[in-house]
């Protein structure tokens, strides 16, 4: 019997992204005044890295803000028993940044170790390094150099923060790693400071959405990824502050609990509860069909979806169940403009990978960005 292979890499897609070298359009349309694009990615480690990289594509100058709140895996250990700021998901940024995703140490960089615990090399090495230099922003330099960053990542905040949520069916659960698995759909979240004190927002990652001119929210858990970065005081007030244009890229799917049933619009009223109302501009669905006013195909795909029976609770499915079913986040033409009734322009688009639905496809995810940097120009001039 052959041993278990001891390391693995986590999923990701961010490595099909280097399939768009070669197939770029002309640049010179994506400078404004002279100077290239800066966009700032605003979310967590699962999907925050397919906007990364597509922007990269397109030669915008990227950064990205990231939520500060996991505590699963081995980030969850990390914390509990060595008490570091949390590296999970700062280490898939800064490898969705490296300018060669196969070169061999930013490869090694994502392994996890069976032998281990499970433990990623990354987590490992931003948190010896934080113990070494007496700084997490050191730690995130350093391993920015390692594997020759594109870009910079930044911590939303520096305190231990831990995160609460509400569901709909009114239960309260703590800790991300919890409420990213709710038995049924989260209603509100909010972030829990350390005992020592209040929460305060790191300064350079205030200071890049201040300057940004695209922010990007997504793709990601919505509660879970993105919103945390929202709660931290003075997150939003920079994004106010901002002269960028904000999109929000909605996941393609549910494959946890925390959005379980809800729709594009429901993601989107969501954040517009969390801070956002009135600050988002533009909005990107998937839809596999034009939405229309009469189209035929929204009760098809609401029957298809289970969305006849809203938020249903997954509470009878185990995580190996849960984790082979996809439940595409719905949109059709009423709530399309119901969300543009709040403000934002949306841009519904076929999105998903023809090979894993639930993952965008990088050239309709880029093709989809490089449209709102012309919209943002339109709208300039």
């Amino acid at each position: 019997m052959a041993a278990k292979h001891p390391f693995r890499v986590d999923p990701s897609a961010t490595g099909s992204f280097s399939a768009l070298r070669g197939k770029l359009p002309r640049l010179d349309a994506l400078a404004h005044g002279g100077q290239r694009l800066r966009a700032v990615v605003v979310g967590g480690g699962t999907g925050a890295p397919m906007s990364i990289r597509t922007l990269l594509s397109l030669g915008i100058e990227t950064s990205a803000v990231v939520a500060m709140a996991d505590d699963g895996g081995s980030t969850g250990i990390l914390r509990e028993e060595a008490d570091v700021t949390p590296p999970g998901d700062i280490r898939k940024c800064i490898a969705a940044f490296a300018r060669d995703p196969q070169d061999p140490l930013v490869r090694a960089f994502k392994y996890r170790f069976a032998v281990a615990r499970d433990h990623a090399l990354g987590n490992l090495m931003l948190a010896a390094l934080e113990d070494a230099c007496g700084s997490f922003p050191e730690a995130i330099r350093i391993c920015e150099r390692l594997v020759d960053a594109q870009g910079h990542v930044y911590p939303s905040t520096l305190d231990h923060v831990t995160l609460a949520a509400t569901t709909r069916d009114g239960r309260e659960l703590d800790g991300q790693a919890v409420a990213c698995h709710s038995h049924t759909a989260l209603e509100r979240v909010r972030l829990c400071a350390p005992a020592a004190g209040g929460i305060a927002a790191y300064e350079p990652a205030l200071n890049a959405l201040r300057e940004a001119d695209l922010i990007v929210l997504g793709p990601g858990s919505l509660f879970t990824s993105i919103i945390p970065n929202l709660l931290v005081p003075g997150i939003v007030d920079a994004i106010r502050a901002s002269r960028g244009r904000v999109l929000f890229v909605c996941s393609l799917a549910d494959v946890q609990g925390e959005t379980w049933g809800l729709t594009a619009r429901e993601h989107v009223e969501a954040l517009m509860d969390h801070g956002m109302a009135g600050l988002v501009d533009y909005v990107l669905v998937h839809t596999r069909v034009p939405l229309r006013a009469d189209s035929p195909a929204n009760d098809r795909f609401n029957a298809m979806t289970g969305r006849d029976s809203d938020h249903a609770s997954t509470a009878g499915l185990d995580d190996a169940r849960l984790a082979g079913k996809v439940r595409p986040v719905s949109i059709n033409y009423h709530d399309l403009q119901a969300i543009q009734s709040m403000g934002p322009v949306v841009l519904a688009r076929a999105l998903a990978d023809a090979e894993r639905p639930t993952w965008h496809s990088p050239e309709a995810l880029r093709n989809a960005l490089l449209q709102v940097v012309k919209l943002m120009q339109a709208r300039r001039g």
